[in-house]
C-alpha cells in the first residue's frame, strides 16, 4: 500500500516551493495517511516525500510534513516558516522543533538576525520552557531594539516559568524601567490566576481619576469609545493635550503633530504612548538638560543646532538660542518630556474616547 501510494503521489508532480498549498492539497492528504513510515525503508516514498516537502518551503505544510516522517536537518527551512507565519500554530511547533536541537543554535542564529520579531513570536506562542533564557536575555539587553525587548516581555508572559521571571525580576527592582508597563499590562492578564494576583502586587496597572486600576491594555482596545468626546478631552485643560501638541493647526507645537497620528500607530501604541510616555520617544523628541555657566538651567528640545548655538524649545512651544560657550553641560534625559500619569486625570472610560479620537485622526 505504502509503494503504491507513493506512486501516486509522485506522480501528482509538485507546485514550485513557496507555492500557494492549494496546489499540493491532494499530495499533502494523501502524505497524511502515511505519517510514521520510516521512510528510508522505502525509496519510492522517500523520494515522494521529498519532493512534496520542497514544494512546500515557507509553508506550514513544511512543518507538518518533516514531523510526521521525522525528516533530519531541515531547520533551515522550519526558521523560513517561522519568518513567514509566526502566529501559526506549526509556527509554534517548528519553533519547539528547533529549541530541542543541540544548543538551539538556530533559534540563536534567527534570534541575531532579521527573523528575530518573528522567531520571538513562535517561541511565545510554543509555551516551552527552554525558550526563558533566550527570551530573558533579549530583555536584559538594553542595546537591543526597544520593540524586540517588548515582544519578548509578551511572549514571556505566555509561558508560565516565563511570567514567573519576569515577576521575580520586577519584584527584585531588575525589570528595565522601559518595559515595566508591558510586562505590567501583560501579567495581569495572564491565563493562569495566581500569577495575576502577584502582578496586581509587584506591577499594578496604572490608576485612573478614580484611583482604580484600569483594566489591562488588552481589554481596554477592545473597547469602543466615543471620538467626539475624546476631542474633548484632548482638549480639556485639565488633562493639556493641547498645550503640547498640534492637531491641524490648532494646539501649541511642541510635540509631534498629531493631524495623522492615526494613520502612523495602533491604538495598542496610542494607549502605550499616553500610559508609558518614556518607552518609546519619538526620533527628535528627546528631552535634553542644559546647564549654563550662569548656573541657570535649561530643559526642552533641540529644535535646531548651529556650529556656535544651541536652539532649545520648552514647553509651550517657546524657543531659546544658547551660545556653545555659554553652556556648561548638555545631558540627554532618559524621561519623556511628556509627563507620565496623564491617565489620572481621565477616567477610564474619557481615555477610551481620547484614543478613539485620535486613532481617527488620519491622513486625507
Amino acid at each position: 500500500m505504502g509503494f503504491m501510494c507513493a506512486l501516486s503521489i509522485a506522480s501528482l508532480g509538485a507546485a514550485e516551493p513557496g507555492a500557494a498549498e492549494g496546489g499540493n492539497t491532494v499530495a499533502i492528504e494523501a502524505l497524511s495517511r502515511l505519517k510514521g513510515m520510516d521512510i528510508e525503508a522505502n525509496p519510492a516514498l522517500k523520494n515522494a516525500v521529498l519532493k512534496v516537502l520542497e514544494s512546500t518551503r515557507r509553508t506550514p505544510a513544511f512543518v507538518q510534513i518533516v514531523q510526521d516522517f521525522k525528516i533530519p536537518e531541515k531547520e533551515v527551512g522550519l526558521v523560513e516558516v517561522i519568518e513567514r507565519h509566526p502566529a501559526h500554530p506549526l509556527s509554534a511547533e517548528a519553533a519547539r522543533h528547533l529549541l530541542h536541537q543541540k544548543e538551539a543554535v538556530f533559534v540563536k542564529k534567527a534570534l541575531s538576525s532579521a527573523a528575530a520579531g518573528p522567531m520571538i513570536q513562535a517561541l511565545g506562542n510554543s509555551g516551552d520552557r527552554l525558550a526563558v533564557p533566550l527570551l530573558a536575555a533579549f530583555v536584559a539587553e538594553a542595546s537591543r531594539d526597544l520593540v524586540l525587548r517588548k515582544s519578548s516581555v509578551k511572549a514571556l508572559t505566555q509561558i508560565q516559568d516565563g511570567a514567573a521571571w519576569l515577576l521575580s525580576t520586577a519584584r527584585e527592582e531588575k525589570l528595565p524601567d522601559d518595559l515595566r508597563f508591558t510586562a505590567a499590562s501583560e501579567l495581569n492578564q495572564a491565563r493562569w490566576p495566581h500569577t495575576r494576583a502577584e502582578a496586581a502586587k509587584i506591577l499594578p496597572l496604572p490608576a485612573s481619576s478614580s484611583a482604580d486600576p484600569l483594566p489591562p491594555l488588552g481589554e481596554l482596545i477592545k473597547r469602543q469609545g466615543d471620538a467626539a468626546k475624546g476631542a474633548e478631552v484632548f482638549r480639556r485643560e485639565t488633562t493639556g493635550c493641547i498645550n503640547c501638541h498640534q492637531v491641524n493647526g490648532e494646539g501649541i507645537d511642541f510635540g509631534p503633530a498629531l493631524s495623522e497620528i492615526g494613520s502612523k500607530l495602533g491604538k495598542d501604541a496610542l494607549y502605550e504612548s499616553i500610559l508609558d510616555p518614556s518607552s518609546g520617544i519619538s526620533f527628535g523628541y528627546e528631552a535634553w538638560q542644559l546647564e549654563l555657566q550662569s548656573g541657570d538651567e535649561v530643559y526642552g528640545l533641540i529644535s535646531s543646532e548651529a556650529e556656535d548655538e544651541v536652539m532649545i524649545k520648552t514647553q509651550g512651544g517657546v524657543v531659546s538660542k544658547h551660545k556653545k560657550k555659554d553652556i556648561k553641560t548638555r545631558t540627554k534625559m532618559k524621561l519623556s518630556i511628556m509627563p507620565a500619569g496623564l491617565q489620572q486625570a481621565m477616567s477610564a472610560t474619557e481615555l477610551v474616547d481620547l484614543v478613539e479620537y485620535l486613532a481617527a485622526l488620519k491622513k486625507k
